[in-house]
């Protein structure tokens, strides 16, 4: 008789695989032992049973019956060929419907000559074995989590040898998610840009690979550089579909280890606003980072607020200009800004502002400090708004952890739940927020003299514009506005700094 036999293990573990080379060597020896021709093997490797569209090998055996290539199908085990019940049997159906017979060694069972109620109770046990090792995993993961236990490769770290869930620092690796932050943060490269660099460095991922944009945002996300596990964000709500949820953050179990801290949470926190800023600029703006150029990105269109992008030609000579892409790439119906700002002499514009900006200094740094003063001359009102966010904070988190409890001891049910605190989690996200921006424009007053001592000291160093390079530009300026009628208005990052209103301007007159 031609017969096919079918194995497979759920992991790809060692002792996984060498169960199946033993699978594979116990079916050679059946079928030589019962003189039946093996047509084929079908091996599943490293694959779960409980979702029959990713077993490419199973699905192969399943057409080729349909061919005919053989008359039975042998299988140790019957949780080896599914161990979802409505699988199970649609694929039994599906065997004996062409009349092959599916013989399960181990129970010692053929189908054609049992009833398909039997083979139900079977396939059944088979699904709640499945569940129960569910169970055993996430029971396990919750341990893990309850005492800080990293299961992944990090970079960054090592796992320590003897305690796989432990990790040290890596020193080296230290060294280079440090200096992701500090080129992010500081020199204001972009994820793509940064990969780009450590390329061109040598450097490695902690898998040996090349650098990619998607690799270096996971380092600016993962709290744990700040010495913060988090663990159980997410959970799997059905093992058989393997649908994840993401589970309220009072959910998770966190753990503090300053021990493994790399980075400040000052510099996560910022590298999430930079993040978040960037997204939204992208999706609403249209903004691409970029500093490829020395005004990439800088020069933006006061009438749609497109960037403008760079435009070269040449005719004896080489020219160089900006023009708005919304208008450029939409037409005038578009944006009807169809101004070109000459690259040359907007250089030579901004030369001047700076050596303005240097010979009235005293005078700007007065009316820094004033307008400043203006805004934050408030700061007893904010220290009570922000005490008043505090309780405010406290008491809704106080209440929801009270339904929380009661849910847990089956006072309430999941529905009522759901009811009590269905809106609390963005009130509390709201006021995070809010105490996060008092608690910023507080500390504003501290940072007041070195923002300006550390901008004139930028533009003291420039000896021309065209010497410097987009991110050095963007130390200082902040945008560059053009509107229709070719006005052209310089925002310094003083300004964005300090938090103050970005229409505020040093100098009142057009380039």
């Amino acid at each position: 008789m031609n017969i096919a036999a079918y194995c497979r293990v759920s992991t790809d573990k060692s002792d996984q695989l060498n169960s199946l080379e033993a699978q594979k060597k116990f079916f050679t020896e059946f079928t030589e032992r019962n003189g039946h021709n093996l047509v084929k093997l079908y091996a599943d490797e490293g694959i779960s049973g409980t979702k029959i569209k990713n077993r490419k090998e199973f699905l192969k055996l399943m057409r080729d019956a349909k061919q005919g290539l053989f008359e039975m199908v042998v299988v140790k085990d019957i949780s080896r060929f599914a161990r979802n019940t409505v699988d199970f049997l649609q694929s039994i159906r599906a065997l004996k419907a062409l009349g092959i017979e599916t013989t399960f060694l181990t129970a010692n069972m053929t189908v054609l000559g049992n009833s398909e109620f039997v083979l139900t109770i079977f396939g059944a046990l088979a699904q709640e074995e499945s569940a129960n090792t569910s169970k055993r995993v996430k029971f396990g993961k919750k341990m893990n989590a309850e005492k800080g236990r990293v299961p992944n490769i990090v970079y960054g770290y090592d796992k320590t040898i003897g305690d796989y869930f432990n990790l040290a620092i890596n020193k080296a690796e230290a060294e280079t998610v440090r200096q992701i932050y500090a080129w992010y943060l500081n020199e204001g490269f972009g994820a793509s840009k940064i990969a780009n660099k450590l390329n061109e460095k040598g450097v490695k991922t902690k898998r040996g690979c090349a650098w990619s944009q998607n690799a270096v945002c996971r380092i600016l996300t993962n709290e744990l550089y700040t010495g913060k596990i988090i663990n159980g964000k997410e959970e799997v709500e059905d093992f058989l579909t393997g649908v994840r949820t993401v589970k309220d953050e009072s959910e998770w179990m966190v753990t503090d280890r300053p021990d493994l801290r790399i980075v400040e949470p000052e510099q996560f926190d910022k590298a999430q606003e930079i993040l978040k800023s960037r997204h939204q600029a992208f999706n609403m703006k249209h903004e691409r980072q970029s500093n490829r150029h020395l005004f990439s990105t800088l020069i933006k269109c006061k009438e749609c607020g497109w960037s403008f992008r760079r435009t070269v030609r040449t005719y004896k000579n080489t020219y160089i200009r900006w023009v708005c892409s919304g208008h450029n790439g939409r037409g005038a119906d578009s944006c009807p800004n169809a101004v070109t700002v000459d690259e040359d002499e907007l250089i030579s514009a901004l030369d001047e502002y700076f050596a303005e900006l240097l010979k009235n200094k005293q005078g700007i740094i007065k009316r820094v400090v004033k307008e400043f003063n203006k805004v934050y001359k408030q700061k007893e009102d904010n220290e009570q708004y922000e005490q008043e966010l505090i309780e405010e904070l406290a008491k809704l988190k106080k209440t929801r952890q009270k339904y929380m409890d009661m849910y847990t001891d089956d006072l309430i049910t999941r529905e009522e739940l759901n009811e009590k605190i269905g809106g609390m989690k963005q009130q509390i996200e709201k006021l995070e927020n809010d105490l996060k921006l008092v608690e910023y424009n507080l500390n504003k007053g501290d940072q007041l003299e070195e923002i300006i001592q550390r901008t004139f000291k930028n533009i003291n160093s420039i000896t021309s514009v065209r010497d410097m390079n987009n991110e050095q530009l963007k130390q200082i300026i902040q945008k560059i506005e053009v509107d229709k009628d070719g006005n052209v208005d310089i925002y310094l990052r003083l300004f964005g700094d300090l938090g103050l209103d970005e229409s505020v301007l040093i100098n009142d007159n057009h380039t």
